[in-house]
C-alpha cells in the first residue's frame, strides 16, 4: 500500500474518484488490496482475510448498514448485502 501523498488525494479516494473502487455482492472477492470497505446496506460476512492483522474471524458476522472497515482487506465473501471496496 503506497503512502498517502496529501489530504486531497485521500479525499478523492474516499469519494470513489479513483479507478480502484469496486462494488460487490456475494461473489467471492480474492486478490484484492483494499484499504477500506463500506457496507451501504446490512451485510453478512461469510469470510474475510486481512493483511497484517489478527482476529479477523471476529468480523464474520452481520454488519449494520453504513459500517466501514478501514484495514488492508485482501479477500472477502458476503452471504448477503453489498460492499464497496476502495483501492489506492
Amino acid at each position: 500500500m503506497a503512502a498517502i501523498e496529501n489530504v486531497q488525494q485521500l479525499l478523492m479516494e474516499q469519494l470513489g474518484k479513483n479507478s480502484g473502487t469496486e462494488i460487490f455482492t456475494t461473489v467471492a472477492q480474492t486478490g484484492k488490496d483494499w484499504y477500506c470497505v463500506n457496507f451501504p446496506v446490512e451485510s453478512v460476512i461469510a469470510s474475510i482475510t486481512v493483511a497484517d492483522a489478527t482476529g479477523e474471524a471476529a468480523l464474520v458476522t452481520t454488519l449494520s448498514a453504513g459500517t466501514t472497515l478501514f484495514m488492508n482487506i485482501t479477500a472477502i465473501t458476503l452471504t448477503s448485502g453489498v460492499g464497496i471496496g476502495y483501492k489506492e
